[in-house]
């Protein structure tokens, strides 16, 4: 199993995003694009496929153990934290309008503008 194996079941397993795995390297003082972050989890016959190195997944472990335990100055309890990543409400579905709703929002109802023309046939 290699590191972009056990890097793509952590992020799984936890339910991570790509900016907040960002934010766990950053605890490890560790800075990573997040194009750079996208390369580790293609496919390996992939064009920009990169194989992540030992340190790199090193700092995302000893982020996610800052990110989860917290300091020693300021403790946390890890189930507390994955609780409340659990118990947040998806942006996504709770802001996006429904499609029909959009489409109701679109038509024009003011049949006002439209004229009739009454053709005779002869």
């Amino acid at each position: 199993m290699t590191n972009n194996d056990v890097f793509k079941k952590l992020r799984v397993a936890l339910m991570l995003r790509d900016d907040e795995i960002i934010d766990i390297l950053k605890e490890a003082d560790f800075k990573l694009s997040k194009s750079e972050l996208s390369a580790f989890f293609r496919k390996d016959d992939h064009p920009n496929y990169r194989e992540c190195g030992d340190q790199v997944l090193r700092n995302f472990l000893n982020g996610l153990v800052l990110h989860l335990r917290g300091t020693k100055e300021n403790p946390k309890n890890p189930g507390e934290v994955l609780l409340a990543k659990k118990s947040k409400p998806e942006l996504k579905s709770t802001t996006r309008p429904d499609f029909k709703t959009m489409q109701l929002k679109n038509i024009d109802t003011n049949i006002s503008h439209v004229k009739y023309k009454n053709k005779k046939k002869s």
